[in-house]
């Protein structure tokens, strides 16, 4: 995958990580698709760790495991601002 379908990749799964845990976060655009990208990694290292695949470009299991991988940085992203 090039650097523009990470980028759009990492938008859609971001966005959907922000649907899935809606909640005011600070950054906006710029840090919901470094999420998006950051959730893919996270999400692909999981995958691969449980036999269940890679982030391997544009398809369900790719945007699940990303999105997957995303919610779980939101979530982290979410206490370590709020513990700070």
């Amino acid at each position: 995958m090039g650097i523009i379908s990470w980028l759009v990749l990492g938008l859609i799964v971001g966005v959907l990580a922000k649907w899935i845990m809606p909640g005011d976060d600070p950054g906006g655009f710029i840090v919901t698709i470094l999420i998006g990208i950051a959730g893919a990694f996270v999400g692909g290292f999981i995958g691969s760790l449980v036999g269940l695949g890679d982030v391997t470009g544009f398809n369900f299991v790719s945007i699940g495991l990303a999105t997957l991988g995303a919610v779980i940085l939101l979530f982290v992203y979410r206490k370590v601002k709020s513990s700070g």
